[in-house]
């Protein structure tokens, strides 16, 4: 046996290989309860959630073993960092709440990784409750139809040119829970302005109205109203 393997063998941990399965053991299994959590907070709404979901169980079972490496040493949490901070991650996250969940992952892996299974225990189903019900009042905001949700559309109205775009807000402001002027463009070679505005009507029923009642404002030459919101 060469002699670096022989003393690599011989080091002493301060873990048994027991403890350090039953951990890892203990880590995969709120990795799995951390990814359903995330997929029933996040529902139809994930774009992508079964890369996610499987992402987070291997981050916090990654995690209890960097917590078990590092232990109480300095010098090794110095060299981890080192190591780790050669990695680069060019996935852009669309949801605040992936992050949430990434951080969930990661002080559950700590906390299993060091010992302390009592705050897994106890954080996670208070984090999971938090995460269902911040979910639930999300999706009854954004739900067509809802009660005491408006229907969210992006409204494209083209002005001539000579004519004030204060006049398209003031007819707006009345008839709309909210408006919001998200862009301006022109057309037909600067001979018009194109409005985009985000508006919020109480109901569906009421863009057909929205529409023909545009259509009198002084300069409009053409409305369009589409479903959802206009991209930021």
């Amino acid at each position: 046996m060469p002699d670096w393997l022989r003393d690599a063998a011989m080091m002493e941990t301060p873990l048994s290989a027991s403890t350090m399965g039953f951990r890892l053991v203990v880590a995969s299994a709120f990795g799995v309860v951390v990814s359903v959590l995330y997929r029933l907070s996040h529902g139809r709404l994930a774009r992508d959630s079964r890369t996610l979901m499987g992402t987070l169980v291997l981050l916090t079972i990654l995690l209890a073993m960097v917590t078990m490496v590092i232990g109480e040493s300095v010098a090794r949490a110095f060299g981890l960092v080192g190591a780790l901070s050669i990695v680069r991650f060019r996935t852009v996250v669309e949801d605040t709440r992936d992050t949430a969940f990434v951080i969930f992952a990661v002080v559950v892996g700590m906390a299993i990784g060091t010992g302390l299974l009592l705050v897994a225990a106890i954080g996670t189903p208070i984090v999971g409750v938090a995460a269902l019900a911040a979910s639930a009042r999300l999706r009854r905001a954004i739900q067509p139809g809802a009660p005491g949700a408006g229907s969210l559309y992006s409204l494209t109205v083209r002005l001539g040119a000579g004519h004030s775009a204060e006049s398209v807000g003031a007819f707006l402001r009345p008839r709309a829970r909210t408006s919001r002027l998200a862009g301006v463009s022109t057309a037909r070679q600067g001979a018009s302005l194109d409005l985009t505005y985000a508006v919020e009507l109480a109901s569906e029923d009421e863009g057909p109205a929205l529409v023909l009642a545009m259509n009198s404002v002084a300069g409009v030459q053409g409305v369009d109203l589409q479903r959802g919101t206009p991209p930021s």
